[in-house]
Parts: C-alpha cells; structure tokens; sequence
C-alpha cells in the first residue's frame, strides 16, 4: 500500500504510521502547493523540488506521479534525472496529451502509441540508477476500450517499462482480467469519487496486483478537518475543539518535525552556520 501525499509533512506522517513507501500524488501537489486543479499547470521545477522535500524528509521509498513527463521525448529524459537527483524511488509517465487531466475525468486523449513507446524509450535511457522504477500509466480506458488498454500496455512493457498503472478501470472484472492479461508489476489506484470501484488491498493483491496507491486519501481527510476548524473558529471566536483535536492527533508530527530541527542544528553548529563570530 502506498498512501497519497502532498507535502513532506504528510510523508513523514505515512512513514510513522508504518507505511513501506509513499506515493507522491500529482493532483496533491497541484493543489496543495499552487491550489489549482490537477491539468499539467506545475512546471518540473516545482514538481522536482516539491520531490525533494519529501524525500529528504523521509527514510522509505518514494514514488511520483510524473505525469505527462513534460510532452517531448527529451524532457521525458531530463525529467528522470531530475528526480533521481532528488531521491525518489520512481515514479510514473503517461500517454495522455498535453494539457492533461486527472484520469478519472471526462474530456482526456491519449497520444499514438509510437509516441507513448518514444518517451519510455527516453525515460528508460536516462535513468541512471536501474533500481529507479519507470512505470508506466495507461489512460486508454477510458478512451479507447479495455482491449486497447492491454495491447498498450504490453506494448509499453516491450518499450523497457518495469510496471503497468491502468488508469481508471471501470469493474471488479476489469481489474482481474487485465492482471490476468498483462504479466509484469501492477500498480491500482484507489482513489475516491472516480471511475473504478473502491476496492481493498487485499482484494487487488489476490489479483496480481503488486502496488495500490490512495492518491489523495489523505489529503482530502485534512482537508475537510481544517474546514471544520475554521467553521468552528469563524463561528465561535475561539480554539475550543480544534486545540483539543491538535493534541489528540498532532502530538506525533509535531514530536517529529522538533526531533530533525534538533539534528538540523546539530549539524549546523558543527559546521559553524550558527555561529556568525566563528
């Protein structure tokens, strides 16, 4: 299971709770950082850097969604050095157009299959470190049909792909047959109000299904408690419940972030940066 994260700070919150990895979400970071909706509008530098962060502050892998991996076959190259450079355990590329959008959206296409092939092609020569998972995502579904959705991928795991996402199935059935369809690493996407049916880890595991991410799970779940915070707050004048709520759930995060600013200052002071008179 990898859970959806938009920030370090949440990262570090899927780590001590027990999580093997971190899925870096696309639509997060669109709309946690920038607060706009997930349509291709953060540049790789900003995508790069928020990468960073949350692999800097965290110890287990992490894996990001890429993408359209910047539209030209070149940029898909200088997008995997990029976040090789940053840490990450891989991430994933998909063959929608530019500008794209989210894959459980209406309104998506896709781009010739030659050209999917090109980028992982790209993708697969720049990598650097062979332990770096390229995976790449399929939006055929619902696009073109399931057939296509297979033959794409299989296609793409020709092209040197370690792993197949298929975006957006649509059934319980869809999801047994294309594992049973397609043999290599399979990655679902459990993510809510979508086109594909909640289904468990478990479940998708009995499958074949070796990796299952919750997007914006998590999120969505902070989100909708800071909305009731500030309802409170604007109604009430006052931190009743919330500093309540703060102690209960944050004590952990809190402990955690205090913990590495005193290693931070740690190193610092070895190195003098504290001391200007030094």
């Amino acid at each position: 299971m990898l859970p959806g994260v938009p920030n370090a700070a949440i990262a570090r919150q899927v780590e001590r709770a027990g999580f093997d990895g971190v899925y870096i979400s696309g639509a997060g970071m669109a709309n946690a950082t920038a607060g706009v909706p997930d349509i291709g509008l953060l540049s790789m530098t900003e995508v790069v850097q928020a990468c960073r962060y949350v692999a800097n502050a965290v110890t287990i892998p992490a894996i990001v969604d890429a993408d359209t991996a910047l539209v030209a076959r070149r940029m898909s190259q200088r997008t995997i050095c990029e976040l090789e450079k940053a840490g990450l355990a891989g991430c994933h590329i998909e063959d929608q157009e530019f500008p794209k959008r989210c894959g459980h959206l209406a309104g998506k296409s896709v781009i010739d299959v030659d050209e999917m092939v090109g980028r992982i092609k790209a993708a697969v020569a720049a990598r650097r470190d062979d332990d770096f998972i390229i995976i790449a995502r399929t939006d055929a579904r619902a696009v073109e049909n399931f057939d296509c959705t297979v033959e794409r991928s299989r296609r793409y795991l020709q092209a040197g792909a370690d792993a197949i996402f298929p975006e957006a199935l649509q059934n319980p059935d869809e999801f047994k047959a294309f594992a049973r369809d397609v043999k290599a690493p399979l990655l679902a996407n459990m993510t809510e109000f979508g086109k594909s049916p909640l289904l468990s880890f478990d479940e998708l595991a009995r499958f074949g299904y070796k990796m299952v991410i919750f997007p914006q799970s998590a999120f969505r779940v902070s989100m909708k408690a800071s909305e009731e915070f500030l309802c409170d707050l604007k109604n009430k004048g006052r931190n009743q419940a919330g500093s309540r709520k703060c102690k209960r759930g944050n004590s952990f995060t809190n402990y955690s972030i205090t913990i590495r600013q005193r290693k931070i200052e740690g190193w610092m002071l070895n190195l003098n940066w504290l001391n200007p008179l030094s």
